[in-house]
């Protein structure tokens, strides 16, 4: 029997590349700990905590109040360490016509917001 090296040989090299090369889709890693500290809100400006981020102080905050991001901006990856629930929502009013959905305060990364955050409200609990 009679095998063809050469295809072999340029099969397992394909393969080898295949199992040795990162992917490019492979997940951002999180922002560490020191990026959003306690007792904060992180706002980044594109997916993946990339971008400019705004970072808004629980101290800071008026609690149950619908808090717009400057006009123009927006975020579309957020970390909440308020130790607060934090709802954000697509509308820079809070207005629950568009989409919003809140994020338990204990420590949430979202590195990819279903749309783009506008405003958020901080909840007591």
């Amino acid at each position: 029997m009679r095998t063809n090296m050469p295809a072999t040989a340029t099969l397992a090299a394909a393969l080898a590349a295949v199992i040795l090369t990162p992917t490019a889709t492979a997940a951002a890693a999180p922002p560490t700990l020191r990026d959003c500290g306690p007792g904060e809100l992180c706002l980044w400006e594109k997916a993946g905590f990339e971008g400019d981020r705004k970072t808004y102080e629980l101290a800071d905050i008026d609690i149950e109040s619908c808090i717009a991001l400057p006009a123009g901006s927006g975020a579309e990856a957020l970390v909440n360490r308020t130790g607060r629930p934090v709802t954000t929502y697509q509308s820079a009013e809070c207005a629950e016509t568009g989409e919003f959905d809140t994020y338990p305060g204990g420590g949430t990364w979202v590195p990819d917001s279903p749309y783009r955050v506008r405003a958020f409200k901080v909840w007591e609990s």
